[in-house]
């Protein structure tokens, strides 16, 4: 039987071990530099970034959602959902459909207008599991990012303190 809760700082590890498991999955396990630490301190700290749910089947980890708050300037309050994934072995159980249900749950109960995500073009099996909930693929818009040392060159050009 699967059971999602939230996660504790006692689940730290746990939560550090599932994004190593999805960078495996998504061919990116170089990419992973955060550390369990710093989990600590961004998802349970005075002023979190982040919300996470686990999904437990039978008492096992299986797999985990990570999400935050966002704001549209057009419709409002929505959620970000940063990461889903569910172990290899858990996989057609429904626990990834009970893991995005929390986190839509979560969205309605704190007034959000949409719940937004990613998914990677190759990874048709999430694709479809999307498509059978109701989401829809937004072909339009292409996702853009700074990081690393152009990231601290823009914010050097800063005249303005934020």
């Amino acid at each position: 039987m699967t059971h999602v809760h939230p996660a504790t700082p006692e689940d730290v590890a746990l939560i550090h071990s599932l994004i190593r498991g999805l960078a495996e999955y998504e061919r990116e396990p170089h990419s992973v530099k955060i550390t369990e630490e710093e989990l600590l301190r961004d998802g349970f700290g005075p002023q979190p970034y982040y919300q996470c749910l686990i999904a437990e089947e039978d008492g096992i980890a299986a797999g985990f959602a990570l999400y935050f708050p966002i704001y549209s300037t057009w419709q409002g309050p929505s959620l970000h959902l940063e990461d889903l994934f569910v172990k290899p072995e858990f996989r057609g159980k429904g626990i990834g459909k009970s893991l995005l249900q929390a986190v839509a749950a979560a969205a309605v109960k704190h007034g959000c207008t949409r719940l937004q995500w990613d998914v990677l073009e190759w990874n048709e099996p999430a694709i479809q599991f999307y498509n059978s909930i109701g989401a829809t693929m937004l072909h339009e818009w292409r996702r853009m990012r700074v990081t690393g040392d152009a990231l601290h060159v823009l914010a050097a050009q800063n005249e303005v303190t934020a």
